[in-house]
């Protein structure tokens, strides 16, 4: 019987080895072709000079890179603010039907495809404006976004001791500045964590941007057409011509240089536990 055991548990072992080390090695192949394929291409005017017009080499992404800066961050003004107040709501006003219903919703938007999300954000807002803009492609990423940061915020307030919300409630404090003043600093290092994930996987997103927008060789404002990484990496990466992909990989890496510099951001956060206030 030891023996036995003794066999399942190297086995077992031995699987869970493999696995984890495919799992790495998909991330370190991931990054190891962006960086052959798209460091060559990478330099100062990839930075900061607009793209070449066809036929020309040379050229850069500098619109694309501010055009997804304004456009995520746009997004976080809208999303963040509505998924950290649903989130306290579900966490501290919780009302049995109607939270189940908000809880319900959020959970069904995480698993709405992001092309859907980019359909209906064109039909309800490009078409009106008769015309693709970066707004539109901000409010296409606020709605992914919600529901990420209410779960988030709901779930590390969750684990904030009651003790510390029954403290500060019987020294006469009210519900909303108990919630105000402990339950959130309490548990504002897995909040900020969970929203910083939430805008790196929406920072990464190509279909709502194609339906809503769009793409513009120069610089575009809220209101006007706006390229972004992400549909610029679709674009050249489909596009005819070797400058083009090579542009491409470039590209890619930054971005994915992005979304894992905040994603290690947000790690070193959490790694710091959920903080407690003292008095």
């Amino acid at each position: 019987m030891l023996a036995r055991r003794k066999f399942v548990n190297v086995v077992m072992l031995t699987l869970t080895g493999v696995c984890t080390v495919t799992t790495v090695a998909v991330l370190f192949v991931i990054l190891g072709a962006l960086i052959v394929h798209g460091a060559s291409s990478l330099s100062w005017n990839f930075f900061t000079r607009l793209p070449a017009p066809i036929g020309e080499t040379g050229g850069g992404m500098a619109n694309a890179i501010v055009g997804s800066a304004q456009i995520v961050g746009v997004s976080a003004l809208i999303g963040i603010p509505i998924g950290f107040l649903a989130g306290v709501y579900l966490s501290e006003y919780e009302d049995k039907k109607f939270a189940s219903l908000v809880r319900y919703i959020a959970d069904l938007l995480n698993g709405v495809p992001s092309i859907i999300v980019g359909i209906l954000a064109w039909a309800l807002l490009v078409v009106p404006m008769h015309g693709n803009s970066a707004l539109a492609g901000s409010i296409a990423l606020s709605v992914m976004l919600i529901p990420i940061v209410t779960r988030q915020t709901e779930q590390f307030l969750r684990e904030v001791p009651l003790s510390l919300r029954e403290g500060a409630l019987a020294l006469g404090a009210s519900k909303w500045k108990m919630i105000a003043t402990v339950a959130v600093p309490a548990g504002s290092k897995g909040i900020m964590t969970g929203m910083i994930l939430g805008v790196a996987r929406v920072a990464g997103e190509t279909a709502p941007l194609l339906f809503t927008a769009g793409l513009n060789q120069y610089w575009g404002g809220l209101k006007d057409p706006t390229a972004s990484l992400p549909v610029m990496i679709y674009k050249l990466a489909t596009g005819p011509y070797d400058e083009w992909h090579q542009l491409a990989w470039a590209a890619g890496l930054v971005l994915i240089v992005m979304v894992l510099t905040a994603n290690v951001l947000a790690r070193m956060i959490l790694a710091r536990g959920v903080s407690v206030p003292r008095g």
